[in-house]
């Protein structure tokens, strides 16, 4: 495949991601997250202890895994600085072990959090419904941030999540909620993040060097004004037939998908979710295609530049999906793709609309049962420029 330039990244990078306005994040408002509290204990603090009041950690925890916990915060609105400091397991790597429970609204931020089963978690019978990672480093352990009981949103704020299997995880059918994720860096997971009846939201994250960015089994997910590169795959979507969970929606906004080996694992080579909306992003040099089977699409404003194959989009299968694909494909640049640049498989309906496709080594436009919403340009396409729609050369 041919090989992107380093100035088609750079500059796709500054415009994306320079200058987002704070304006974009979600309409919750956080506290400060540095605020100054008055802190009464933290120089005393041994591995088990429970945490009761503002705490600020004065030196490195060594802690076992054999333990049930590291640290355990009770008590509402407790804040837990760990003031630069390293909590760390020691012995033999347990599953269970956690570093951090949480077991009501609470805070925790500045400091490291490494080798543990769950390095942050709300266990099972835990009030929490709200929780404040800030500043946080969550290496090297089972799931960096554990949801285990019912509702609750985490908001999670200039972390970093590095060599965990799950950068983000709730327990198997017992959790709901939210994971609010803002500037922050998963790298070397093998899922960075794991939506089972959550909502994720990404706004101003990178992720790179991950297994895969984020598996969608249940839930929604929504990446703005973000980069994921150089990742082994972007994301899972499966399609469990007639099984209770279904990605109802996978959306790009502002946001640059380049270098990742796969748009999807060889396992489960398409994405499915019932939605996928895809808005002013940049899909460059990427090592597959994307395609997506759904039963809805909202694509406007995007650039495949240099991937080994453009769009794909078809009909999803399923008792979930009513009939074939229906949607808008507007605005789009489909340039120098391997294959096709936008191809559509019957019976899907979605219209097309001012797209432009270049140098497009297979067709530039195959669309044969879309709606032709006209305004389409392609041209040096090595198959043939349009198929089923009216392009124009210029």
């Amino acid at each position: 495949m041919k090989q992107t330039r380093g100035f088609v990244v750079a500059m796709a990078v500054t415009s994306l991601l320079t200058g987002a306005p704070d304006a974009q994040a979600r309409d919750t408002v956080p506290f400060d997250a540095d605020a100054e509290v008055t802190f009464k204990g933290g120089s005393h603090v041994r591995c088990g202890d429970t945490i009761t009041e503002h705490t600020r950690l004065t030196r490195d925890l060594y802690c076992p895994s054999s333990a049930p916990f590291a640290l355990q915060v009770v008590g509402e609105g407790i804040v837990l600085d760990l003031g630069g400091h390293t909590v760390r397991r020691t012995g033999p790597a347990n599953s269970a072990s956690q570093g951090i429970a949480l077991w009501s609204n609470s805070m925790v931020r500045n400091g490291t959090v490494q080798g543990f089963g769950r390095a942050i978690s709300t266990p099972e019978d835990s009030n929490t419904t709200y929780v404040r990672l800030h500043k946080l480093a969550l290496l090297d352990n089972g799931v960096g941030v554990y949801h285990w009981g019912s509702f609750a949103t985490f908001l999670i704020t200039e972390c970093r999540l590095s060599g965990n299997v799950r950068g983000l995880s709730g327990e198997f059918d017992a959790s709901n909620g939210n994971f609010d994720v803002r500037s922050s860096v998963f790298t070397h997971n093998e899922i960075a993040m794991f939506a089972d009846y959550h909502g994720i939201d990404v706004l101003d994250s990178t992720f790179t060097a991950n297994g895969s960015a984020v598996y969608c089994w249940h839930g929604t997910v929504r990446f703005r004004s973000s980069t994921l590169a150089w990742n082994d795959a972007v994301s899972t979507i499966p399609n469990d037939g007639a099984d209770a969970r279904v990605c109802s929606e996978m959306r790009f906004e502002n946001t640059l998908i380049a270098n990742n080996t796969a748009f999807a694992p060889a396992t489960t080579p398409v994405w499915e979710p019932i939605k996928l909306s895809m808005l002013d992003s940049l899909a460059v040099h990427n090592g597959t295609e994307l395609q997506v089977a759904a039963q809805t699409v909202y694509i406007d404003g995007n650039t495949f530049h240099d991937n080994a194959g453009g769009l794909t989009l078809s009909t999803r299968e399923g008792p979930t999906t009513p009939g074939p694909l229906t949607g808008i494909v507007r605005g789009n640049q489909f340039l120098s793709n391997d294959g096709d640049g936008l191809r559509v498989e019957p019976p899907s309906t979605p219209t097309v609309i001012n797209n432009l496709a270049l140098n497009n080594t297979g067709f530039g436009i195959y669309a044969p049962t879309a709606f032709d919403g006209g305004g389409n340009v392609a041209r040096n396409n090595t198959a043939g420029d349009c198929v089923g729609i009216v392009c124009a050369m210029y």
